[in-house]
């Protein structure tokens, strides 16, 4: 799997004044340390929600193919949002599930479909781990 670099428009540091910055810094860090430890743990993790299809779905298609997965739930449409929204802004991704194989963040779960239908993850898991 080919991680791309891609721009993505985030306030510079600079721009950042340093009373804050700390504070910046720090914001949740205990969740995003959460999710890094399963990614350098696990090859697929999956990060989602109670309550929603898309996390089900991407479950339920790892587990059809005989592919082992970590999940990790946080909260509900009815809780978990400030977690949540730690993890979104982390990422950049906007949604979940949040899928990530060997450490790169490969979407959602039609991302993920898309991935097993090309054989790409296939290809990608019966290869040792990279990096």
């Amino acid at each position: 799997m080919q991680a791309i670099q891609a721009t993505r428009n985030t306030l510079p540091q600079s721009k950042v004044h340093l009373a804050i910055a700390e504070k910046i810094g720090n914001h949740r860090k205990e969740q995003v340390a959460e999710v890094q430890a399963l990614i350098d743990a696990h090859r697929v993790v999956i990060v989602g929600m109670a309550q929603n299809v898309f996390p089900k779905r991407a479950r339920r298609l790892l587990t059809a193919k005989g592919i082992q997965f970590e999940y990790l739930e946080i909260g509900s449409y009815f809780s978990g949002y400030r977690p949540r929204l730690a993890l979104k802004m982390w990422t950049g991704w906007p949604t979940f599930p949040m899928i990530f194989v060997d450490g790169t963040l490969i979407g959602g779960a039609s991302d993920l479909q898309k991935l097993v239908d090309s054989g790409e993850l296939a290809k990608t898991l019966s290869a040792p781990r990279a990096g």
